[in-house]
């Protein structure tokens, strides 16, 4: 494997092959089964722009050509940070072709972590988007051009400035095949994600092909996919989420239809939903939330949706009940991490686990435990840190050995940071480890509380965040977006929780009313901004209130 790289233990590897968890396939190979399988099929609707399957296969050959040319060699990390467009798949596709590593850049990222991803992988290539909204990126590369000693070479989707590639120009012309396209072995490294890391700049987590095509496959299967799936993609689709998990790479496996969504508001959302016939849309809490709150399903025909899949957190109970009463479609909880281990709910589960779980593991094979912060295990339905290895879980992160002693015990079981309770195989997540609230020693679990106040019919949305206290160390503040007209008060929710019967300690001890949460570029509530708005405000001398 490439050099930096965590190998799995030979005999696993080998027991993995024998079982056919890993069957040799390679991420382009997905692509060329599909165009073999459904060559007319639509492969990919980006606004006005419609790709078959067979002129997508012959457009990503054509890249992938004019990449070799440009001497781009197997093994090569290449950053790629673009927008959700068509042109994402085909140079995803194409790195693939000729064994090129993509390393997965998000649009919000800018030229410190841009910088970081560069060096980090060693990348001889970047490519990026001329403009999207009002950034221009062709500035930043030509910045990194003298930060980065092994880039080599800036390839633009648009207008390219003096020295950069245009993307046009290398499709442009005529253009033979190579005479020999490079040999792929599947358990070399196909893709570079990021780690969700908050505190440091992000890891860089080593993805094989033929892991990550088992990833792919095995949440496909859990998502019901088929050759009907219609898919659609608002978050990034450089995100594991909507990447492999199914994502646009589960759509592939069976030949259906990937729809990139231009906006994520409620009327465009299902306006496309009408006009492609979506059948499965990979969403997030804030997003749920905001569809919920609008009425712009009203009139038009949203039948072929059949799921609503939620992933970066915990959806609430309540909120997956309403997503199905009020879109007649089944809400699909799915918890896992880009290292690895994916956890879903199935289409078909009772509706304890449905409603209520963060899914089992998508394979047979992926071993999981709950230990305490001694590292032992604890019965099932008690609280404790999650711990994972399989064969689409890595072993390790790239050139990272420091890292991988903090993450990863002796025996290769990842710590995933989690807090959950384990029922047989099914999970339970309540939060990241580190969002735990430690008021004097008693842990409140904010996705506890969270799910309790979400029950609340003034609140649309809600979370949970520590506020620093001079006696206590932390207590709990609740974040609260009211529901459009409602307005809450301290009081009214403390008596609403009261009458909840939970204990005393874990009762929020401030309200903050907002208009909206701080998100990530993929949808998720980023509560360390939450917690330095209450750094500035609070004395944590004075006794906490509304």
């Amino acid at each position: 494997m490439l050099e930096g790289t965590v190998p799995w233990p030979a005999a696993l590897a080998d027991r993995y092959r024998a079982a056919g968890w890993w069957d040799g396939l390679t991420v382009f190979e997905v692509l060329a089964r599909a165009a073999r399988r459904r060559p007319d099929h639509t492969a990919i609707v980006d606004g006005e722009r419609r790709f078959s399957y067979a002129e997508l296969e012959r457009q990503v050959n054509r890249l992938a050509a004019r990449l070799l040319g440009l001497g781009i060699a197997p093994l090569d990390r290449v950053v790629v940070q673009l927008p959700n467009v068509a042109e994402f798949v085909l140079v995803y596709f194409a790195l693939a072709r000729i064994g090129a590593i993509a390393v997965m850049a998000l649009r919000a990222h800018r030229q410190a972590e841009v910088r970081h991803f560069l060096n980090a992988s060693g990348a001889t290539a970047y490519i990026v988007a001329d403009r999207v909204g009002s950034f221009d990126y062709r500035p930043m590369a030509q910045a990194l051009r003298a930060q980065a000693p092994t880039l080599r070479h800036v390839i633009v989707l648009g207008h390219a400035q003096d020295g950069q590639h245009a993307y046009a120009e290398l499709m442009a012309g005529d253009l033979a095949a190579p005479a020999r396209w490079p040999t792929i072995d599947p358990g070399e490294v196909s893709t570079m994600l990021l780690s969700g890391g908050t505190t440091s700049m992000s890891k860089l987590i080593p993805r094989t092909h033929q892991d990550y095509v088992l990833n792919a496959r095995l949440c496909a299967a859990a998502a019901g996919f088929d050759g009907s799936t219609v898919f659609m993609a608002i978050l990034p689709l450089g995100h594991n989420y909507n990447l492999a998990s199914p994502g646009l790479l589960g759509t592939f496996v069976h030949a259906g239809t990937l729809v990139l969504a231009p906006a994520a508001d409620a009327p465009s959302v299902f306006d496309l939903v009408e006009r492609e016939r979506v059948s499965v849309i990979a969403a997030v809490v804030p997003l749920v939330v905001n569809w919920l709150a609008a009425s712009a399903e009203t009139g038009r025909d949203i039948g072929s949706l059949k799921v609503i899949q939620n992933g970066g957190a915990r959806l609430a109970p309540e909120l997956r009940q309403r997503l199905r009463e009020r879109f007649r479609c089944v809400p699909q909880e799915i918890y896992g991490t880009a290292e690895g281990l994916i956890n879903m709910t199935r289409l078909g589960d009772p509706d304890r686990l449905l409603l209520h779980s963060s899914g089992a593991p998508v394979c047979e094979a992926d071993e999981i435990k709950v230990v305490d912060d001694d590292g032992r295990e604890v019965p099932d339905g008690e609280p404790g840190e999650l711990l994972t290895r399989g064969p689409y879980t890595i072993r390790g992160y790239y050139d990272a050995p420091e890292k991988n002693a903090e993450a990863f015990t002796p025996d290769g079981w990842y710590r995933m940071g989690d807090i959950v309770r384990k029922h047989g195989r099914h999970v339970h997540a309540e939060g990241r480890k580190k969002d735990l609230i430690n008021r004097g020693g008693e842990k409140i679990s904010c996705e506890e509380v969270e799910n309790l106040i979400f029950g609340h019919p003034k609140v649309q949305a809600v979370t949970l965040v520590a506020m620093p206290d001079r006696v206590f160390g932390e207590k709990a503040c609740a974040f609260v977006v009211p529901r459009p007209g409602q307005t809450l008060a301290f009081d009214e929710l403390m008596a609403y929780l009261r009458a909840q019967d939970i204990a005393s300690f874990k009762l929020p001890e401030r309200l903050e009313i907002v208009s909206e949460f701080p998100l990530s570029p993929v949808g998720k509530i980023l509560k360390r901004e939450l917690r330095e708005r209450l750094v500035a405000r609070v004395d944590p001398a004075a006794d906490a209130g509304s």
